[in-house]
């Protein structure tokens, strides 16, 4: 069993070897990976050590006190928080060893081609076909929508339907998607900030070989839930301090602005303080049930919160500011490699946080989740589920 000290003594050992100082950060991320020491709870030779989840803390204290440097965790969250956990629980051994190094180092950005214009909350109604070639290859043609970051990636996680002729959920199965192959065509979608960090995809005939297939034929949706519940943990549960995130510019503001201070507003501001104190302490919580097996239902819950919060947050600071809330910065196009909530200016915060309950999964459709999965009521009454999916009506 690796113990903390044992871990940082083999930390002591990586920045004796490689000074950040001196080192290539390429070249330290790599070195970082090989000494188990990215992702601890990982299996060795894939970044980890078999160790604890709850001791990755240990690693990453005694990296950022030497000055090393991090993988830009934001500008590959869909890999990091759920490319990597789908491919170590259901890729191969070749699969593992071929994507999760690059993937953790930052080399190979990695992107999500699950909605679809027909198939958004309901996204087992997926219409986007992948049939079998007669060289064993599968030939992917469909439409894609809503793709973080799919001008960066060079990666596609990817759920297509394989048999029309089963029932929505059961004729699903998953690849990976090499965003750099011919047919694959990605088109900018502006958004309410004038950005775009969102794409379409259009995939006409991509050839996908099988063995960037994960998991079995018509066993997506199964695969599918691994990678939907991680991505609402890593959105929803996300490490932040006291006073950090989308309360911290409010606060700020308040200490630093007497003048604008309200008796109406002090009282919302310190309710919207103590809730985002609460979201902070259940999602440490959280982590630490994490640390004995797989992500559940509960990261929904999380992912309710995190998106109520923000837009509640960013309301009020708005009105906190005033006319200067109103301001923004630029509506040039532009296509971000990340999100950054906190280093903007209110106006965008605000217009941003609009998204927070649509991605990562509508909140009505994690309410549903919360009420069935944790709660345990009753399911809503569904007609669709042993009808054949080409039978459905669209």
């Amino acid at each position: 069993m690796t113990d903390a000290a044992e871990l940082r003594e083999r930390t002591r050992s990586l920045l004796a070897a490689h000074p950040p100082g001196g080192t290539d950060r390429l070249d330290f991320l790599r070195a970082q990976f090989d000494a188990g020491l990215a992702w601890v709870h990982y299996p060795e030779g894939l970044g980890g050590l078999g160790a604890s989840r709850s001791l990755q803390p240990v690693v990453d204290a005694e990296l950022q006190a030497a000055g090393a440097p991090d993988n830009d965790p934001r500008r590959n969250g869909i890999g990091l928080g759920m490319a990597a956990p789908t491919i170590l629980r259901y890729g191969t051994e070749e699969q593992q060893r071929r994507y999760l190094r690059p993937l953790w180092t930052g080399e190979e950005v990695w992107c999500q081609l699950f909605s679809e214009p027909g198939a958004g909350s309901d996204l087992a109604a997926l219409g986007t076909r992948a049939v079998r070639g007669e060289s064993g290859d599968w030939i992917v043609n469909g439409q894609k929508v809503w793709t973080s970051g799919a001008h960066l990636a060079r990666w596609a996680i990817l759920i297509a339907r394989t048999d029309p002729d089963l029932p929505k959920h059961q004729g699903i199965t998953y690849f990976i998607c090499d965003m750099t192959d011919p047919g694959v065509e990605v088109r900018p979608l502006r958004q309410i900030t004038g950005e775009a960090e969102f794409n379409e995809v259009f995939l006409t005939d991509v050839r996908i070989p099988d063995d960037r297939r994960l998991g079995e034929i018509g066993d997506g949706w199964r695969v599918a839930q691994t990678t939907l519940m991680n991505e609402r943990v890593s959105i929803g549960g996300m490490r932040i301090p006291r006073e950090g995130g989308m309360i911290n510019p409010v606060v700020r503001t308040w200490r630093e602005r007497p003048e604008l201070r309200t008796h109406d507003l002090h009282q919302r501001l310190l309710t919207l303080w103590v809730e985002a104190e609460v979201v902070r302490l259940t999602g440490e919580r959280l982590r630490q049930q994490l640390a004995a097996g797989q992500p559940g239902p509960e990261g929904s819950g999380m992912k309710l919160a995190f998106a109520r919060l923000n837009q509640e947050i960013s309301g009020l600071e708005v009105e906190l500011r005033g006319e200067e809330g109103l301001f923004y910065d630029d509506w040039t196009l532009r296509r971000p490699e990340l999100v950054d909530f906190t280093g903007r200016d209110a106006g965008y915060r605000y217009l941003r946080a609009k998204g927070n309950s649509i991605e990562g999964g509508t909140s009505e459709v994690l309410l549903n989740i919360v009420a069935e999965r944790v709660l345990g009521l009753p399911a809503e009454p569904r007609t669709d589920k042993d009808v054949a999916w080409k039978d459905l009506s669209r």
